[in-house]
Parts: structure tokens; sequence; C-alpha cells
């Protein structure tokens, strides 16, 4: 019995923030359904929230290990959209949308490494450097799109990866499956493989993980360029879901994909952080978005709602890791 009790004492201590994460959610369930219980039971509204959910787990899951590693990116939001926007203009030239698929991601993943590069090797603030960006990439994109959006309705509507990627499994949404598999590899990714590992170290003390003999540099720019590799994967996800690629997309996600991170437990001083929590942070955001207004309550109050949950989920986390050390 001693032993089952130490068990289960280890195990709530070491997922502690991800419980902290679970219990936001199920709080936030639990008033929304006294709120707006008729609302709340509608299949429609929450089919919604899955379509939307697999773009913020593709942003939120990769901000994970860079956080974690100790630093911060902003820049995601345009990459989002500069992926979008290759695979956009490669469809539109006759490309096989599979193809353009690979290409897009790949250009998000190349952004992400060359920002980590700006940021690590010019010794740069993470946090100023890709500011100026997620400006630049974006203002680069207005440019050459003149402000236009891209429709490709023909060219994937009959196209096999619409379907498998994005289309309907007797009804639910294909891109959730697709999200919780990418969950499963990162979570394993950042548990129990090396790279995790060494996220970890980095972001705990990188003076002492470059005396273990960690390539602190090297780390840090897989970070980046994995946080550019989610980002392109999410911009294509919601440029087939529309048939339509727009020069704005993703900025609306950047300060929720941020508030998912910190409600989902992973603190932002670094070397600590929660795969599993950070679902459950997608889960409050995206049913804050919709719920305030299932409720009754006027759309303007989403933006007070959701800082008021980030500054309660930081002091939540804050005090548990005050008493883990």
């Amino acid at each position: 019995m001693n032993n089952i009790q130490v068990i289960l004492r280890k195990f709530f201590h070491d997922n502690g923030r991800a419980f902290g994460s679970m219990g936001y959610f199920l709080l936030l369930m639990l008033v929304f359904l006294i709120g707006a219980p008729e609302a709340w039971m509608r299949p429609n509204l929450h089919q919604s929230v899955f379509v939307m959910m697999p773009t913020l787990i593709f942003l939120v899951i990769p901000l994970v290990f860079l956080v974690a590693s100790g630093e911060i990116d902003l820049s995601f939001a345009s990459t989002y959209a500069l992926a979008a926007y290759v695979f956009a203009l490669l469809v539109k030239a006759g490309i096989d949308p599979a193809i353009a698929i690979c290409v897009g991601i790949l250009s998000g993943a190349i952004v992400g490494a060359l920002v980590g590069a700006l940021i690590v090797f010019g010794r740069l603030s993470s946090l100023v450097a890709s500011l100026g960006v997620l400006f630049l990439l974006r203002g680069l994109i207005l440019v050459l799109t003149k402000s236009r959006s891209i429709t490709m309705m023909d060219e994937l509507e009959a196209h096999w990866v619409y379907d498998v990627l994005v289309g309907n499994f007797y009804g639910f949404p294909m891109q959730v499956i697709w999200a919780t598999l990418f969950v499963i590899f990162c979570y394993y990714l950042f548990n129990k493989h090396v790279f995790g590992i060494h996220i970890h170290h980095v972001g705990d003390n990188y003076v002492s993980a470059e005396q273990m003999g960690i390539n602190v540099k090297a780390v840090k720019i897989k970070a980046f360029m994995f946080v550019g590799l989610g980002a392109g994967i999410a911009g294509i996800f919601t440029t087939l879901i529309t048939y339509t690629f727009f020069p704005t997309q993703g900025f609306g996600y950047l300060l929720l994909a941020l508030a998912a991170v910190f409600v989902g437990g992973t603190p932002y001083w670094g070397g600590l952080g929660t795969i599993i929590g950070a679902v459950f942070g997608v889960g409050v955001i995206a049913y804050m978005e919709i719920g305030v207004i299932a409720v009754g309550m006027s759309g303007t109050w989403r933006q007070f709602f959701n800082g008021l949950i980030i500054l309660l989920a930081l002091l939540g986390h804050r005090l548990h890791g005050d008493r883990v050390r």
C-alpha cells in the first residue's frame, strides 16, 4: 500500500503542471455548461472547436520546446503565412499539391532555422529579434501578394490530399487525427528522446549544459526550426480547410498560441514544460473564443478573460514550481 502511495505521489508530482492545466480546462467547461447548457450541448459548437484546435496544436506544441529551452519566438505567425503562400504559389503553378505541401513545410522549417541562427550567432534577444522578423516577413508577403488572397478550390477540391488531411471520417475532422499523432510524437520527443532531454538541460542552465558537452547553439537552432516547421504545417492545414490563402492569416494566432503555452503549464523562465498540459491549454483558449459568446456575453470580453486566465495560470504554476523546488 505504501508503495502505491509513493508511486501515485510521484506521478502527481511529476505531472502537476499538466493536471493544473486540465483543472483550468474542466473549470472553464463547467462555467460555460452552467452559463449556457443548451448551447453547450449542441454538437455543432464542439465540432467548430475541433476544426480550430489542430491549427493551434501545430503552433503551440513546438513552442513548448522553444520556451522550455529559455527562448521565445514571435515570428511564427508570419512563418505560418509564408509557408502557406509558398504552398499556394506552387499549387497555382500546376505543381502537385502533395509536393507543394512538402515544400511549404520545408520553407517554414528553413525560416525557423534562419531565425534561430540570427538569434544564436548574432547574440540578439529572441523576443526583439523575432518581433523584427515577424513584421519583416509579414510586410514581404503583403508586398508580394499586393494584399490579395489566392483561391485554390478547383485545384484542391478533387485532390486526394484534401480528403486525407482535412476531410471528414464519419463526420469527424481528419485534422484532429493528424494533430493527435503530432502530439504523441512530440510527447515522446520531449520526454524520452535525447533532443528533449537537451532542451530541458539548456533551459534550466545553459552554462551547465555546455560543460556537460551539449551543443547549446545547435539545440536552440533546432528548437527554432521545429517552431517554423509547426507553423508551416498549421498554415498549410488552414489553407486546405478554406481553399484560400490570405496574406493576413496567422496574425490572429500570435497571442492565442502564446497564451495556450503559458496556460498549458510551460513557464516563461525555461527548463520546464509539458506537452499534455499544452493540449489542455489549447482547449482552454479554443473554448474561450466561442464560450464567451455562447453564454450571451459580448465578444469584446474574450481578451479580458484570456488575460485573466493567463495571469491565474502563471500564478498557479509559479506556486507549484516553488513547491517542487
